[in-house]
């Protein structure tokens, strides 16, 4: 036993010494090996770095690329290996320069074994070095690429359209949005400031602006996507190849894919561009407003021109430091003015008068650019060519004389829809198209047309169109060199004289309108006028007697508002006069019976003259089609005998109330009994005293029944018969019902509503809601009026409605009304107020509560909500009311008015709802409101606040980061 374990004893001990001896040894070898391992390392390094060397100058020479993630690793790998080998060279030089003792074996030895450790990471490394991926690789696209552009946010009129689109890209449901406007409005610099907008690159993963132009191909742009996408395309990829890569790519994106430019519709889909589920949008600006319909737009913007303030900012900016002379300015105003509030047309006038450096340059500039485009400017040219081309582009003559004919009326200034159309039709401009109601059908797509090419643009005054100056200059110089369409233009010119004999013999339409003109010439050839506008001339009281002798190709004569007390002699020559305007000439106390002679007129309008009869002539003009007359035309005795209803060829019939005149019962219901027998008559305006006399018409004439029959019908005494809420429309409606001065109901009252768009009841007694007229009846309603009426407490009764009411009922207005406790009476039932868009409530002080009976879950639609002299008032959304009150409730809300509401406490229960809408919020006299409903996070599209500054300093904050950021919305009264 002892001596096996002695044994086992002496075998461990030779391992062990034999493991020293080993050690030892390895050490010595490694000791010996010191300056060799250190020169293999340096040599190995060497080789490494320069490697380093070859990848960063092949990485400096492909600055376009991005370096791969493979080799910025491995650079930095070899960064910190440099950093190493530095720090082993190091202790080797300090090690040499101890002389060689055994006592220094031990940290030689280790060092060197570090370095012959490190030289074979070195070895690892430069194998790594070959990269096999590559030093450099395409880069990712960015995130945006920004463009250099103009700063707009210090102009307003520009930085809307930015800020509209903004609330429309916010919009989940919204995918696609059209910004149209005429050429030169600014909608690339509006696109671009879009491109470059900080949240826009917050909400998407890739921006990418193209523009399309004229000279596009889907080719093309699918080029322009694959280059900003930085997409590979092996070899020749087909069409299909293409759409699919484009497609993946974007697929997993989302991405706001800015168009500029584009001139045809196109489908996305063809270039690739898919519909995803990550909140992807598609924003295309476009000359054409009917391109973005046809390229399926959610919502249009329309590019308005910049407000003289911007206008002059702008110019400003591009002149530069001539504008700091103090005498220019004054020039500079009126040269801004020139330029019609289009950016375009600012950039090249600034370049131009950015080289005069003195007041005599500056006015002679002036002179020149008010006598554009009759001369070259340096640079119009290409604005002319931009604008002519619009014009150009038209399909069809019939619109091209219908545009130029507007360059007879003064830049910018409204004009009548419906009048112009008339003019048309007379001038023969609609295709001779016999009936007057398919006439103005007609004018109506050309005007859309003329609008839709930015020819024409809208009036802030519904049914009103204007022409700018620029394009009115453009539609002049055109027509100039036209020889049948020879225009004398010169409205508003303040001008005391006519233009000279020779210059109304070479024009074929003239236009003198709004002037001072105290007489006219007697011009011995004007054989070629179509058209005469002379309207508006008050200090004109006479007409010579031989003024029309050579006038015989007349067809548009207008004298409404001049001082003229008689028609000439010479009037029987216009035997091809279509219109005839008289109406507010108020010295005007009869027409001639030689009116006889004008066999080829439709339409004649006398209203608010002098004029007290018919003559009995008027039955011979059996093309009459449109007939507006006043009371006053009838005289206060008997009526003219039949003049009326032997009118057989009247389609259209306006007769307005002046309440100051007094008419029989008998009177009223021969008229009445007239008009009634009117056998094509498509439109009619008319005042019925009564009821009865309604009755009359309605029981004897089938034909308001007619689904394109058009009325705006006033029953009982009130000043007017013009229905005011129709200025909140932008489409035209023709079914109009004014109800004033009554009390209680009547099943013709009932009848007419079952087919009235448009609804006013006025100083209206013994009525308690809306419902009792029969809630059935109202189903057409479009917009309604309810003022002065005492007697109402709700405005639908749902105990007595039928099961959804007013499903199209867009608008509403409450006035005036001291009972009103409440708009819905009892449950509101799927459906009903689902259109309504604008809601305005004044002066009701017994009204608590405007959204009722969950009422408010309806209005998913409504954009406008006003309130004003409601002393009531102290909550506008009731929670007790709403009590499952979403967190999206209105959602469409754009503008909240709240003015004179001594007790409002609060506008929501809480700060949840978000209020996705919201743009702008007006309040004024609401004492006791301490508190908005608004966080950072909610109300992201409110923009501006309307408010007292009084009352701004009483807010409770629960965040002074809100407070700030709602104060950079502030005005202040």
């Amino acid at each position: 036993m002892v001596e096996a374990a002695a044994s086992a004893i002496a075998v461990e001990a030779y391992k062990d010494g034999r493991s020293i001896f080993g050690y030892i040894s390895k050490k010595v070898e490694f000791a010996d090996d010191f300056k060799f391992n250190f020169e293999k390392m340096t040599d190995q390094a060497k080789m490494l770095y320069a490697r380093r060397d070859d990848v960063e100058a092949e990485i400096n020479k492909n600055k376009m690329k991005r370096v791969t993630k493979e080799c910025e690793a491995w650079i930095y790998r070899v960064k910190v290996a440099e950093q190493e080998v530095l720090k082993l060279e190091s202790k080797y030089k300090k090690e040499i320069m101890h002389a060689w003792r055994y006592a220094r074996l031990w940290s030689r030895a280790n060092l060197s074994k570090h370095m012959a450790k490190k030289r074979e990471e070195l070895r690892v490394l430069l194998e790594e070095g070959k990269l096999d991926n590559g030093v450099v690789a395409d880069r990712s696209p960015e995130h945006v690429r920004v463009i250099d552009t103009c700063g707009i946010e210090d102009k307003p009129s520009l930085n809307w359209a930015v800020e509209e689109i903004l609330g429309n890209l916010r919009e989940r449901k919204i995918k696609r949005i059209g910004l149209w406007g005429m050429v030169g409005t600014g909608k690339t610099t509006v696109m671009q400031n879009l491109n470059n907008n900080k949240e826009v690159k917050k909400m998407f993963d890739i921006v990418i602006w193209i523009s399309v132009s004229k000279a596009w191909s889907i080719e093309k742009v699918q080029d322009a996507i694959t280059q900003r996408l930085k997409l590979r395309l092996e070899g020749q990829a087909n069409a299909v190849e293409t759409v699919q890569l484009i497609s993946n790519e974007l697929g997993g994106m989302r991405y706001l894919l800015l168009l500029d430019e584009v001139w045809d519709p196109f489908d996305l889909h063809e270039i690739g561009i898919p519909n995803n589920d990550n909140d992807s949008k598609v924003v295309f600006a476009s000359r054409f407003r009917d391109l973005c319909y046809d390229m399926d737009a959610d919502e249009l913007v329309n590019m308005k021109r910049l407000s003289d303030a911007d206008a002059y900012k702008m110019f400003e900016e591009k002149v530069g430091r001539n504008m700091k002379n103090p005498s220019i300015i004054p020039v500079a105003q009126l040269v801004v003015r020139e330029c019609a509030g289009l950016p375009l047309l600012i950039d090249k006038v600034a370049r131009v008068f950015r080289k005069k450096d003195n007041i005599h340059l500056w006015r002679d500039g002036l002179k020149s650019l008010q006598r554009w485009p009759s001369i070259k400017i340096q640079g119009m040219d290409e604005v002319l060519e931009f604008l002519k081309f619009c014009y150009e582009d038209l399909d069809g003559e019939d619109k091209k004389v219908c545009f130029l004919y507007g360059a007879l009326f003064p830049e910018d200034r409204d004009i009548f829809v419906d009048y112009l159309m008339e003019c048309w039709k007379a001038e023969g401009f609609l295709d001779s198209i016999d009936e007057f109601r398919d006439a103005r059908d007609r004018g109506h797509n050309i005007l859309h047309d003329l609008i839709n090419v930015s020819l024409l643009e809208r009036s802030a005054v519904k049914t009103h169109v204007r022409m700018n100056k620029v394009l009115r200059n453009m539609a002049l110089k055109i027509s100039s060199g036209v020889s049948d369409h020879k225009i004398l233009a010169r409205p508003c010119e303040g001008l005391k004289k006519p233009p000279k004999e020779e210059e109304w013999t070479s024009a074929s339409r003239i236009s003198l309108m709004d002037n001072d003109l105290c007489s006219l010439p007697a011009p011995s050839n004007c054989t070629n006028l179509s058209t005469l506008l002379l309207q508006r001339n008050k200090n004109l009281m006479m007409i010579q007697e031989s003024f029309f002798l050579s006038m015989q190709r007349l067809r548009v004569l207008d004298l409404h508002a001049t001082a003229i007390t008689s028609l000439p002699p010479s009037l029987p020559c216009l035997t091809h006069l279509r219109a005839l305007y008289l109406n507010s000439c108020e010295g005007l106390i009869e027409l001639p019976s030689s009116i006889e002679a004008l066999v080829h007129l439709e339409v004649l309008d006398i209203r608010r003259t002098g004029i007290i009869s018919l003559p009995i002539q008027v039955r011979c003009l059996m093309q009459m089609k449109c007939l507006r007359m006043s009371s006053s035309n009838f005289g206060t005795g008997n009526p003219m005998s039949k003049v009326i209803s032997s009118i057989s060829s009247l389609e259209e019939l306006m007769i307005d109330v002046d309440p100051n005149t007094l008419w029989s019962d008998q009177v009223m219901r021969t008229i009445t009994e007239e008009v009634s027998t009117l056998t094509r008559l498509t439109s009619l305006t008319f005042s019925f005293p009564k009821v009865e006399c309604l009755e009359i018409f309605i029981r004897s004439s089938p034909l308001w029944k007619d689904l394109r029959f058009t009325f705006q019908f006033s029953v009982g005494i009130c000043n007017s018969v013009k229905h005011h809420i129709l200025d909140y429309f932008e489409y035209q409606l023709c079914k109009c019902l004014k109800y004033a001065n009554d009390e209680g109901t009547n099943p013709v009252i009932s009848e007419v509503l079952t087919e009235t768009e448009v609804f006013e009841l006025i100083d209206h007694k013994n009525i308690l809601s809306l419902s009792d007229f029969g809630t059935e009846n109202l189903s057409k309603l479009r917009a309604c009026s309810v003022e002065g009426c005492k007697d109402i407490i709700c405005i639908i009764d749902a105990n007595v409605a039928p099961p959804c009411a007013f499903e199209w009922l867009e608008r509403m207005v409450i006035n005036n009304a001291p009972g009103l406790h409440c708009i819905w009476n009892g449950p509101v039932p799927v459906g009903s107020l689902g259109q309504m868009t604008s809601l305005t409530l004044y002066n009701c002080p017994k009204l608590k509560k405007i959204f009722s009976n969950g009422l408010i879950e309806q209005l998913s639609e409504l954009k406008h909500l006003s309130v004003e002299e409601c002393h009531e008032i102290e909550e506008i959304i009731i929670e007790t009311e709403n009590p499952r009150l979403d967190r999206r409730t209105l959602p469409s809300l754009k503008t909240l008015v709240l003015h004179d509401l001594p007790k409002l406490r609060s506008i929501a229960p809480n700060d949840t709802l978000i209020w996705p809408s919201l743009e702008q919020l007006d309040i004024a006299s609401c004492p006791s409101l301490f508190k908005l409903p608004f966080t950072g996070l909610n109300a992201i599209n409110l923009r501006s606040i309307h408010a007292q500054q009084s009352w701004w300093s009483t807010l409770v904050w629960q965040d002074d980061a809100v407070k700030d950021k709602l104060r950079s919305f502030c005005s202040f009264t």
